[in-house]
């Protein structure tokens, strides 16, 4: 079941006996748990009818009592195991999940990591209970997820926001829903969210962030990046380096996959380089500037800078010096 049936179902108090939450994106995990945990139960009766545990801190033995233990005043009993990566004896928990209490609702939040598909834990839980993998969103998603949750909360957006937010926050889910979260404290629902306010509200500059700093080099605009580079380094935490290169090495990459493709249309860029496709469209509007031996010989120094962003050959030059040649050497 996807995550969006999922939410619908659970928010419908459509409830099963069982649930395993499971996948390396914690997000959606803690999403699911906490409506179950809101919903399921009234708030009189959670005092009596509901228990969360933690997964280091709770025995097999006394987990299973609990499960098989009847509600005192409500419809059934909701176990929470939180953590459960940490929880040792999965297979004590077979013989249960094979043959659910009907007066209790039993929720795994495994998060970091997916349960082996192959063991019979597994194989119990999807055939009696309801089983969600939480997956990662891919980089090239990530604006469009992030427009989705500006437009769940009942803002509108400029174009370049969604952007702004996942080159400047990166693929932390959690922390980009908290920073909205922050918008939504102060601001009118119907409202657009523009630069302006993410600066001022997020504190993410509206000229001076990394996609700002990848467009510039897009463009070879280099007194502009000089400027977002003079401003990463009195302002460490807007552009730490290493993350900077990663998100130049990338773009590097797919303008190397750009030059070779022979269908150049916006649609199928975006579909080759898994990227939006208003990226997509950037990207061919400043191709001619970077011919493949350029494209080559920055990515050969991007890889030569991360090393020296990690201290291999450099013990003293300090991160904003080694962005600043490396942005001269990218542009020239």
């Amino acid at each position: 079941m996807d995550y969006k049936a999922l939410h619908k179902k659970l928010l419908s108090k459509e409830f099963s006996p069982l649930y395993l939450f499971h996948g390396e994106e914690p997000y959606f995990i803690d999403r699911l748990t906490q409506l179950i945990e809101d919903h399921a139960l009234e708030e009189g009766e959670r005092d009596f009818d509901q228990e969360v545990v933690y997964g280091r801190d709770t025995e097999p033995l006394n987990l299973l009592s609990s499960l098989k233990q009847y509600p005192m005043i409500a419809p059934w009993r909701v176990v929470i195991l939180k953590e459960a990566q940490d929880f040792k004896g999965l297979e004590h928990l077979e013989a249960y999940v094979s043959n659910p209490s009907p007066k209790t609702l039993f929720v795994m939040a495994h998060k970091y990591k997916a349960v082996d598909a192959r063991s019979k834990f597994f194989k119990a839980m999807n055939q009696h209970g309801v089983v969600f993998k939480s997956e990662k969103v891919k980089d090239y998603q990530l604006p469009d997820w992030i427009a989705g949750l500006l437009k769940s909360k009942g803002y509108t957006h400029t174009s370049k926001v969604p952007h702004i937010l996942a080159e400047s926050i990166g693929n932390d889910l959690n922390r980009i829903s908290n920073e909205l979260d922050k918008l939504s404290l102060v601001l009118p629902q119907g409202q657009q969210i523009d630069e302006l306010l993410v600066e001022k509200h997020i504190g993410i500059s509206k000229e001076y962030n990394v996609f700002e700093l990848s467009n510039a080099i897009a463009l070879k605009d280099l007194p502009k990046a000089l400027k977002i580079v003079n401003y990463f380094e009195a302002n460490p935490k807007a552009g730490e380096l290493v993350p900077v290169i990663a998100i130049l090495f990338k773009y590097f990459s797919q303008l190397m996959r750009l030059h070779f493709l022979e269908n150049k249309s916006r649609e199928a860029v975006a579909s080759a380089l898994n990227v939006h496709i208003f990226v997509a469209g950037e990207m061919l509007k400043n191709l001619h500037s970077f011919p493949p031996k350029k494209v080559a010989e920055n990515i050969e120094l991007l890889y030569t800078y991360d090393l020296k962003a990690k201290g291999v050959g450099n013990a003293s030059v300090s991160g904003g010096a080694l962005l600043r040649e490396l942005v001269i050497q990218l542009v020239l």
